[in-house]
């Protein structure tokens, strides 16, 4: 391809050859638009570095010429933080080159993979080792290492595994400047002031590119047991989640809820599916408990459950393709939800004994104010994070009614989550979806924090600009 036409794309091109660069509108058009089809921008070229040395020489490149970056994976992501904005200035720079798991230790307990490994690539390298990374979600067969590190993703074993930042042992990046910060050697302690891997770990490409990482594997589990239990109420799924949480222990790996509302969108987009129980209840829980007695467990947890008059009925997976199966019900939610029309999606988390009485209160209120919607939540009951989704009236203009009542919904949903000492991104990050109301909602100490680290890091503000910050106010 000729780029005789644009100086800076000739450098580019000739820094990173014939595989690394792209103008192509018809290559460019399904990396312009975000997931869930909310955001397209436009961008000057797509930049694929096949290596840290050649992101880092294009870095540096940039930061001399003044052009904007903007870093993506696999572009996955739920509020536009990988997308560039129409004014088409911006390099978009695919990481999905970097693709290399360069080593895995057994012994250790560790992998250092590139920025570009998919999750599920490394889940299938940890499992040949007779290990597994501690990390999954709907979206593993395209979300990217690098990625999940810029979002610190969450998924369903944060009850027990703790979210993408307890996963990173050590990091490398690519600052603004094209200098490379490496640290991925693994220590247990090291004293030498501030953690800065930790800084680049929810940041969002805005202070430095992830470009590899040292990840924790843990153990192989000897075996699971997958509970579907049907619940009369978000009150009595709380009331679930203490008493596995008792019972289990640490086996406890992670417990999900979902409203019937929810199964019955998911039966109606997969043709195959079935629902695991024989009739129908308010919520359903999903329970998995790891480890070699985690069939006792689970059996024992379910009669003291049944006694207690803490579930309605409930089903164990009798077989591993009917545990996926039940996991596959719950992953399926979204695109579920996303096929039956427009809605405005939340990504909250209230403390995790406060969540049930949230949704008691939050679902009504939102539905009486805006007559016709349909308001639910789902997700991650054991750390407090559900996904707060509302469906606009049948018939509604998608862009009409997002840009009107689904902006103003969003609004009031993230004052209640601020009034319940909550916060409006648990686990899918800011993006450019919720700038504004960051600015709006956040502690003013804070955000001017974050703002004087971005200044420090990125003086020009080169790295995925109008994502995560709102730009600093005018002192004029």
């Amino acid at each position: 391809m000729d780029f005789a036409d644009d100086p800076f794309l000739a450098e580019v091109a000739a820094l990173l050859g014939p595989r690394g660069l792209t103008r192509d509108p018809d290559l460019m058009a399904p990396w312009l638009t975000d997931w869930r089809g909310r955001y397209t921008g436009a961008a000057r070229a797509m930049a694929s570095p096949g290596s840290t040395a050649e992101l880092a020489a294009l870095a540096k490149l940039c930061a001399r010429l003044g052009v904007p970056i903007v870093p993506q994976g696999g572009n996955s992501g739920m509020s536009g933080g990988a997308t560039p904005d129409a004014g088409g200035g911006a390099l978009l720079v695919s990481l999905r080159r970097m693709n290399a798991i360069r080593a895995v230790d057994p012994q250790a307990g560790t992998a250092l993979c590139e920025a570009g490994v998919v999750l599920q690539s490394l889940h299938d390298a940890a499992e040949a080792q007779g290990l597994r990374f501690p990390l999954t979600l709907g979206g593993k067969g395209s979300a990217t290492i690098g990625g999940l590190i810029a979002t610190n993703a969450g998924g369903t074993q944060v009850l027990r595994h703790g979210s993408m930042r307890a996963q990173v042992l050590g990091i490398e990046a690519v600052l603004a400047d094209g200098s490379v910060y490496s640290a991925l050697t693994p220590l247990k302690k090291d004293n030498r002031g501030f953690d800065l891997k930790q800084l680049f770990i929810g940041s969002e490409g805005t202070l430095g590119i992830v470009t590899a990482a040292t990840l924790r594997l843990v153990p192989a589990i000897p075996a699971r047991s997958v509970i579907w239990a049907g619940l009369g109420s978000a009150q009595q799924a709380r009331q679930l989640l203490v008493h596995f949480e008792a019972a289990a222990g640490q086996a406890l790996e992670g417990f999900e809820v979902l409203p019937q509302s929810c199964l019955d969108a998911v039966l109606a987009y997969l043709p195959d599916a079935r629902a695991p129980l024989g009739g129908r209840h308010e919520w359903h829980a999903l329970i998995e408990l790891v480890g070699s007695d985690a069939a006792s467990l689970s059996e024992a947890a379910m009669a003291s459950a049944l006694d207690a008059g803490l579930l309605d009925d409930a089903v164990v997976a009798s077989s591993e393709s009917q545990a996926e199966a039940l996991w596959t019900l719950r992953e399926s939610i979204s695109p579920a939800e996303r096929a039956k029309g427009p809605a405005v999606q939340h990504d909250i988390a209230v403390p995790v004994a406060r969540m049930a009485d949230f949704l008691d209160q939050a679902v009504p209120a939102i539905e009486s104010r805006w007559p016709g919607t349909r308001a639910f939540g789902f997700g991650h009951l054991g750390d407090g994070n559900v996904h707060f989704h509302v469906q606009a009236p049948a018939g509604a203009d998608r862009d009409a009614w997002e840009a009107g009542d689904g902006k103003a919904i969003s609004r009031a949903v993230h004052d209640l989550v601020a009034a319940w000492q909550g916060t409006i991104s648990a686990e899918h990050g800011i993006g450019q979806l919720k700038v504004d109301e960051l600015e709006r909602l956040g502690d003013p100490v804070a955000l001017n924090l974050l703002r004087r680290v971005k200044a420090a890091l990125d003086p020009d503000g080169l790295l995925n600009p109008g994502k995560l910050l709102a730009p600093k106010p005018s002192t004029a």
